[in-house]
């Protein structure tokens, strides 16, 4: 059975998913975040067979996440480096490991963030950049973007009709999922 491919999807976390969402990707990224570059260096750090670190290594090339450059002529050996894209997959990478270190360390903490000069132990969150405000999910919801097509404004609408029914007085001032704009506050203080 083929698996589907979500690269067409307009849905950004599907697209990213086709690029990173198998667990060796991920890993790889991780790995070459902290330094490693080489074949033999992720081999021996993942412990993966040849055969599968060469499709990862060359599925991340093609999505321009990491670049393939030539290091050694004889024999020809070649190194992997993030480039801009894979550099910014890191806040998703910060944040996995910070989830996974809450839920599921119940052995205790193996691997934490860190600030460089301290040591002292981070606690990453997620900040909108334009307010600085933490994006939490009472604040900040999913709302389709300028270019969303009919399909993704119907799922984003259901989606936003549900969570109306559990919403406060408060946040009824959330952006409608249809029009992507707040209501008028006269029109949402009437009832």
């Amino acid at each position: 059975m083929q698996r589907k491919s979500f690269g067409n999807m307009q849905c950004p976390i599907a697209r990213g998913l086709e690029r990173v969402g198998e667990w060796w990707s991920i890993l790889l990224l991780r790995d070459a975040f902290q330094g490693l570059s080489r074949f033999d260096e992720f081999q021996k750090s993942l412990d993966i067979a040849p055969n599968m670190l060469t499709r990862r290594l060359n599925s991340l090339v093609e999505a321009g996440l990491l670049e393939r450059r030539q290091y050694s002529e004889r024999p020809p050996r070649y190194e992997y480096l993030l480039t801009q894209r894979g550099r910014d997959f890191r806040p998703v990478l910060v944040s996995l490991l910070a989830w996974a270190n809450q839920h599921f360390a119940s052995e205790g903490i193996s691997v934490e963030l860190v600030q460089a000069e301290t040591g002292k132990a981070a606690d990453p969150i997620l900040v909108d950049r334009k307010s600085g405000r933490p994006v939490t999910e009472s604040e900040f919801v999913f709302a389709p973007g300028p270019v969303a097509n009919d399909r993704t404004r119907q799922r984003l609408a259901f989606v936003r009709q549900k969570h109306i029914k559990t919403e406060t007085p408060s946040s009824s001032r959330a952006i409608d999922p249809v029009t992507n704009k707040r209501p008028n506050k006269r029109v949402a203080d009437r009832g």
